[in-house]
């Protein structure tokens, strides 16, 4: 049988917009992880290189990174690296 009733290609349609949708959110939630995660190595390696005025704060600085994660390099830079 190869014709389609109205209501089966309005179902393949519907189908066709919520895969584009899915395929959508998940390229923008993987480009979002690749981003943050750049961003906290970015963080990282910027608190390893700098040269803090008492060498506690680097490592101080080096364990919330690690540690918090995101919200740790986030933290870092607005309190270090933002004001230099």
């Amino acid at each position: 049988m190869l014709l389609q009733t109205a209501s089966d290609v309005s179902a393949t349609a519907a189908f066709g917009g919520i895969a584009i949708m899915i395929i959508l959110f998940w390229l923008v939630m993987i480009g979002i992880s690749i981003a943050a995660t750049i961003f906290w190595v970015w963080m990282l390696i910027d608190a390893i290189q700098r040269k803090f005025p008492n060498e506690n704060d680097k490592v101080l600085w080096i364990l919330v990174i690690l540690l918090a994660g995101g919200i740790g390099a986030i933290i870092y830079y607005f309190v270090v690296k933002h004001q230099k």
